[in-house]
Formats: structure tokens, C-alpha cells, sequence
């Protein structure tokens, strides 16, 4: 079954991000990629099948983390770069809260990238993450009112 996979990388990792995905170029064929800005251009090189977003700062983070909320995304891969600020900090953390609350399998560094796409779980059309109920959250009560 194709998977749909975001690719994202901080400028100091893109050609971490590269490297990594010409390596896993059979394992990584016939899926679909969601990948930001320069970081898809680059990806293009390599890949098929690849949508271009907005760059992270000018809004494609927040376009990434909008097809997440829709459920358009298996897993993300994400290589950040820890030594350095990015001017969308607050964008970079609002994505990545939003793989945590919908459980989207995600891989920081090469490493956790080369485990989660040499899983069983990668490949096994069965397997579906266990979705969080979010009900109570959203009949909770507001000063008072409901919702």
C-alpha cells in the first residue's frame, strides 16, 4: 500500500536528508511525499511523486501540519537541526506537536529514519495506529458554557 511520507529539513540537514534518501531509494519507491520548500525541490533529484509545499518559514509547516490534521500523512521524517534557532521555532514545535497528537510515526535524525522505514510495521497494510479519542476534550466546559 503507498504511503504518504513527509520530508522536511532544516538547511544545515538537507543534505543529511538527501543522502539518506538516495540511500533508501528502492525501500522509499512507490510512496507519496509531501516535502517543504527547498527541501522537495532537492528531494525531486531523487524522487517521484512529490509534492512541493510552501517553504517552513513562509507557511509549510503549518501547510504540513494541516494535511496531518486531515490524516494525509503516514509517517514524517524531519531532520532538524538542533544547534541551530530557526526563525519558526514556533512553527517547527506546532508540527511536531501535531505528529504527537495524531500519532504519526516520526524520525528525527538518520537513525530513527533507518528504523522506522526498516519496520515490518512500514510495509504491513494491516497496521494502523491507535487513534486518540479526543471527545472529552471537546465537550469540556468553557468558563461555564458548554461547548
Amino acid at each position: 500500500m503507498k504511503k504518504s511520507i513527509a520530508l522536511v529539513a532544516h538547511d544545515n540537514r538537507k543534505k543529511d536528508l538527501v543522502e539518506w534518501v538516495k540511500h533508501n531509494r528502492l525501500q522509499l519507491q512507490g510512496h507519496r511525499f509531501f516535502a517543504t520548500g527547498t527541501t522537495g525541490r532537492l528531494i525531486l533529484q531523487v524522487l517521484d511523486d512529490v509534492t512541493l509545499l510552501k517553504s517552513g518559514p513562509l507557511g509549510g509547516d503549518q501547510q504540513l501540519g494541516a494535511l496531518i490534521a486531515e490524516e494525509k500523512i503516514d509517517f514524517m521524517i524531519f531532520f532538524w537541526d538542533p544547534m541551530a534557532s530557526q526563525p519558526h521555532d514556533v512553527d517547527v514545535k506546532a508540527l511536531l506537536r501535531m505528529t504527537v497528537l495524531y500519532n504519526v510515526p516520526t524520525a528525527c535524525n538518520r537513525s530513527s529514519a533507518d528504523f522506522l522505514i526498516t519496520s515490518p510495521l512500514f510495509t504491513d497494510d494491516t497496521y494502523k495506529p491507535a487513534k486518540k479519542d479526543y471527545t472529552p476534550y471537546l465537550g469540556r466546559l468553557v468558563d461555564g458554557l458548554g461547548v
